[in-house]
């Protein structure tokens, strides 16, 4: 049994609700039931309901009128079709009944059965394709937001990708650069151990010859003078040969900050004494402490690597009888140390190289020394999170000031 199709009449008067029902009932087939409201609200109660499939409305309804009703309807999300019932046939009230929202309209007192069966039934077919074509739309639009949605993670992608291999071949070139790096630096410590240890070597093995050539008791002075070469030569080697380790250690990232409580004057001062037997005849190093604090809390190890490095250049690069000027001190959170000699000092355009590793200054390469001595107190002063400044002046001499917080 064919379902039948609801109607809702809304019209104010009672006798087009009448007529209405009567040309209903001579449609063939009679596949209708309608029923009647003459108020413009309970009219759009009814319409929230969506129980009846199509509504005849009447353009006046007191003081509203059916293009209003249609109008709000529609807003609210009705989707079932109008069909405006006028006493006027003119364009104009076509044109706002079909902005308005309705399917059809026909003029009361003119349409038969058949009329008003072909519009309900043309009404419902154009609602149901609306309806199709309102879903195809939904599924279109769902279908284009998930190939967007699959268009973005695809560009992600590419992206990622595009970026990994970025960072990958920025890896490359580093690890190209630290390989180019590393070769110079071994064919630059080829060079240096090569030239430092054939020096002392060399005057180990002429010592050591004419040392077993002074066999008597008179010849003593001469064999200790030879004996005090060997010992200074094996002390150059021992000093190339600690630079050496010192830079493979940092290089191989085993050199940490391990600090410990101590008081840094008594330390100074024990620097100092280990560095007499290093010093040129008539050099002397004047350690001074400033400020009321003594005690810190740094690397003990680090820092008297460091000392000992910079005071040994200070001798080393300065001739005999020239002082060298060691000060140390604690103020608030900061330790200062200054290391400051009157030697040869350093060009100015050899000066941007100061800690490339392996450089020797122009002025410095009749000088025993690796070229690693000042790279190495850098990596250390980083190391404990400190600072490294210098001043030079050719001829005039060199001042480094090392800077750490005071608990490094």
């Amino acid at each position: 049994m064919q379902d039948k199709t609801r109607i809702l009449l809304v019209d104010d008067d009672e006798d087009d609700y009448i007529i209405t029902r009567d040309i209903i009932e001579d449609i063939p087939g009679r596949h209708y039931t309608l029923d009647w409201t003459g108020s413009f609200q309970e009219a759009l109660a009814l319409v929230k309901e969506n129980k009846y499939d199509v509504y005849l409305v009447d353009f006046f309804l007191g003081a509203h009128d059916g293009l209003e009703l249609i109008t709000k309807a529609v807003e609210e999300g009705c989707t079932a079709p109008f069909i405006l019932l006028t006493g006027q046939t003119d364009r104009e009230t076509d044109e706002k009944a079909m902005r308005a929202g309705a399917s059809d309209y026909l003029v009361k007192g003119t349409f038969n059965p058949f009329d008003l069966e072909r519009s309900i039934r043309y009404s419902l077919e154009h609602a149901k394709n609306l309806e199709e074509i309102q879903k195809l739309n939904s599924e279109l639009e769902e279908r284009v937001e998930a190939r967007t949605q699959e268009l973005a993670e695809a560009i992600q992608k590419l992206e990622n990708t595009n970026r990994i291999l970025h960072e990958a071949q920025a890896d490359i070139q580093k690890a190209l650069q630290k390989e180019k790096e590393l070769n110079e630096l071994k064919s630059r410590f080829v060079t240096t151990a090569s030239h430092e240890f054939r020096t002392p070597l060399s005057t180990v093995l002429s010592s050591a010859s004419l040392i077993g050539k002074y066999k008597n008791t008179e010849d003593d002075d001469k064999r200790q003078k030879h004996v005090d070469r060997i010992k200074s030569a094996v002390q150059n080697l021992t000093t190339i040969l600690n630079d050496f380790l010192s830079m493979s250690r940092i290089e191989e990232g085993k050199v940490h900050n391990l600090p410990s409580t101590f008081d840094l004057v008594e330390f100074s001062q024990e620097a100092v004494e280990d560095m007499q037997g290093l010093l040129k005849p008539g050099q002397q190093i004047q350690y001074q402490h400033t400020g009321d604090q003594t005690v810190v809390h740094l690397d003990k190890q680090l820092l008297k690597n460091i000392l000992l490095n910079l005071l040994s250049n200070g001798s080393k690069y300065s001739g005999e009888g020239k002082p060298i000027l060691f000060t140390t001190d604690v103020t608030g959170s900061q330790v200062t140390i200054t290391v400051e000699d009157k030697g040869i000092g350093i060009p100015k355009a050899d000066q941007v190289h100061l800690f490339t590793p392996f450089f020797r200054a122009q002025n410095a390469t009749n000088i025993q020394g690796t070229g690693l001595g000042l790279n190495i107190v850098k990596r250390y002063v980083e190391v404990m999170d400190g600072t490294m400044d210098y001043e030079s002046e050719l001829n005039q001499g060199s001042r480094f000031s090392l800077i750490f917080p005071k608990s490094a």
